[in-house]
């Protein structure tokens, strides 16, 4: 039997009116409070590692200033280790404890934001601390019991082999370099601070900033800063949040979307990035946690399911593409006792196929 067409409409013109219904129910979503536990809060690990001189101590802190002013907006828990005047001096130590005591599942997001200096000696990567410093080995090991959301923003130098080693599902991780021979100074770390809660770094104008949109701000940043300079480009930012460890340059997207593909025809980075936002939007905190892990899993299939088009014959691509668009907007109603109207309503950013 035939599927029953829409009457009068092309296929592209099906497409725009079933996108149009999709904005429609993302509106009707903005009533519902949040109500989270603690398991299903987000929470921050902000680490400022060893300066080595003045000028690099007043750069560090700089950048965990504008972090904790984020975080103080934000509905999360948050900690500072590396800035205390303490005769403590093994931050390695206070770290590992620190993700000892946090949940290990739920549904909150765990970010970890690491500030200062890196090294590489050829197979090892390590984070500069007060105290010992910490290979990626070894947080590898201390972040294998989560099974929650997770953010490593590392912009450090040297930082691309974590990359490597903590790639993983449900993971954005993000460094400042592509290798770990990239061994100067970067720039990276004070845009990126600067950019996650600028509101001219909100590309899609969603009313809030995600990780892949501060990633793409503070990559451009970082890159009109040598251009103007004169100088060679020494950082080449990277991130990987579809697990398979390589991750994805700046260069690579056009708006939000990769637009380049590894020769193997992999999967592209950038989507699961765009859902992870420190400070969120007034209509996203009206969300319970669960209402926005099941949206943006409704969401990250009508994406994944796009990027197959050139391997589908279009009838077929676009009946898929309905059934799955009109599981997101029975997802909306039944979520909604009734439409919202006015200029409020989060953008969800999906680009014609």
């Amino acid at each position: 039997m035939k599927r029953p067409r829409m009457i009068g409409m092309s296929l592209g013109v099906q497409f725009q009116f079933l996108i149009i219904n999709f904005l429609i129910g993302i509106s009707l979503l903005i009533t519902f409070p949040a109500n989270a536990s603690s398991a299903d809060r987000p929470s921050l690990i902000l680490v400022v590692g060893a300066p080595g001189d003045a000028e690099y101590a007043t750069n560090f802190a700089h950048q965990a200033n504008l972090w904790e002013k984020a975080c103080e907006q934000a509905d999360c828990t948050h900690v500072t280790i590396g800035l205390s005047a303490t005769t403590q001096t093994n931050d390695y130590d206070l770290l590992k404890q620190f993700l000892a005591d946090e949940a290990k599942d739920g549904l909150g997001q765990l970010w970890l934001v690491f500030i200062g200096h890196g090294t590489f000696d050829g197979k090892e990567a390590r984070f500069n601390l007060r105290g010992p410093d910490l290979p990626t080995a070894d947080l590898a090991v201390w972040l294998q019991p989560f099974h929650r959301p997770l953010a490593l923003i590392d912009t450090t130098s040297c930082s691309a082999p974590f990359i490597n080693k903590l790639s993983g599902q449900d993971r954005v991780i993000i460094a400042a370099t592509r290798s770990g021979h990239e061994q100067n100074f970067t720039r990276f770390g004070q845009y990126f601070a600067e950019a996650i809660n600028n509101p001219e770094a909100d590309l899609d104008k969603d009313g809030q900033i995600s990780l892949l949109e501060a990633f793409l701000t503070a990559s451009r940043k970082a890159t009109e800063f040598y251009k103007l300079q004169g100088r060679l480009v020494t950082e080449h930012a990277l991130l990987d949040d579809n697990g398979d460890g390589r991750g994805t340059p700046a260069d690579w997207f056009r708006g939000l979307r990769a637009t380049k593909k590894p020769k193997d025809a992999g999967a592209v980075d950038g989507l699961r990035a765009h859902q992870f936002c420190l400070v969120p939007s007034e209509s996203e905190r009206r969300l319970t946690p669960t209402q926005r892990a099941r949206r943006d899993a409704l969401e990250r299939e009508v994406f994944h399911y796009r990027d197959k088009k050139s391997e589908i014959p279009e009838d077929q691509y676009y009946a898929q593409l309905e059934t799955l668009l009109l599981e997101i907007a029975r997802f909306y109603a039944s979520n909604s006792p009734a439409p919202v109207t006015g200029t409020n309503a989060p953008a969800r950013e999906l680009e014609t196929p």
